[in-house]
């Protein structure tokens, strides 16, 4: 498959199975599983294979009256475009895996598992807040018994916790490799956000001195030497200005540019050295501060549970959906969860 798609979404989605017969994949019957169409290709897919996603989201339980505003704010976000977070989704359902890859990336293997195991939050009930409190007193036999089956890598840690007599470091690298690899890059989402909301003030598609820019066209980055000369490109929304996903393989911007992203570093009290040693071989990049929504319109609806907005546009890969609407709507943490507040999306990659 090309990519991941929403949970709590209907999607649709090209997937290619090697050395099956066509007739046996259309034949396929599986709960929540549609099989829409079948054909033979060259080629398998491999994530990253996508130019982008189509989405149809409708918004219940919020003023129709809003109507001409969100079209008027629609529009504005065509013309400049939208600001590049990484969503919610990024950081887990508690919203703390860039807390384990900032411990991970700081050598604290030890603060790292705490966070995987331990410290519940308000929020969480049931066996999972009993196994992190067990955790936390200290009692792994016990914490082990209470996560649920689904949680592997919590289960095979306290394993290896109790093998080592409380060796957390050699407990948290139980943890499968991917998933530790993936608290890194929740932790370079970090940082982005950060040097992003830190230029979200002057505008995302204004250009500063020393400036690597984002060439919409191929993905393509180039050192900006002229940002006056280079600006014109940018308000035609040709190229936009980057953010870093610090790593070995990352260019740093030099001037301004290069200024603000070593005061975000500073403030996690880190140096871009961090990112190349042999132990995280992290490889990072650049990512545009900004992408293009198009195709966007939104209208008013009506079915059997009532009105709805309903909000159509198509994004690039790696864009997300949430970034839209919070631009939109109030989707902040004393805002109401998403279930509450009627979001029913429909999403088909591109």
């Amino acid at each position: 498959y090309a990519g991941l798609k929403d949970a709590r979404a209907v999607t649709r989605q090209w997937m290619s199975v090697e050395h099956v017969p066509p007739e046996r994949v259309a034949a396929v019957n599986l709960p929540r599983l549609q099989v829409l169409e079948v054909s033979q290709h060259r080629n398998k897919l491999r994530l990253g294979h996508l130019q982008g996603n189509h989405f149809r989201i409708r918004v219940r339980q919020t003023a129709a009256h809003r109507l001409a505003e969100l079209q008027d704010a629609l529009g504005r976000l065509a013309a400049v475009g939208v600001p590049n977070f990484f969503g919610p989704q990024r950081f887990g359902e508690r919203g703390d895996t860039w807390e384990v890859g900032r411990a991970v990336v700081r050598g604290n293997l030890g603060e790292a598992l705490d966070v995987v195991l331990g410290r519940p939050r308000p929020t969480e009930h049931g066996s999972i807040r009993h196994a992190r409190e067990l955790y936390q007193s200290g009692h792994y036999d016990m914490a082990v018994r209470h996560w649920p089956g689904m949680f592997h890598d919590a289960r095979r840690a306290l394993k290896a916790l109790i093998r080592s007599k409380g060796d957390k470091k050699r407990a948290f690298l139980a943890i499968d490799r991917n998933t530790r690899q993936f608290y890194v890059s929740a932790y370079q989402s970090y940082l982005f956000n950060q040097v992003l909301a830190e230029r979200l003030p002057t505008g995302l598609g204004q250009l500063r001195a020393g400036d690597l820019a984002w060439l919409h066209r191929n993905g393509a980055v180039f050192a900006v030497e002229d940002a006056a000369a280079e600006q014109a490109r940018a308000d035609a929304f040709e190229i936009s200005p980057t953010g870093p996903l610090f790593g070995y393989r990352m260019s740093a911007p030099s001037g301004a540019a290069g200024e603000l992203e070593e005061h975000v570093l500073a403030r996690e009290e880190l140096s871009r050295n961090v990112f190349r040693s042999d132990r995280l071989r992290i490889k990072g990049g650049r990512r545009p501060l900004r992408f293009p929504i198009t195709d966007a319109r939104i209208q008013l609806g009506a079915d059997e549970a009532g009105t709805y907005l309903e909000l159509s546009f198509s994004l690039p890969r790696g864009c997300y959906a949430t970034t839209v609407l919070s631009e939109l709507f109030d989707l902040s943490p004393g805002a109401r969860e998403p279930a509450e507040a009627g979001l029913e999306e429909d999403a088909e990659e591109a």
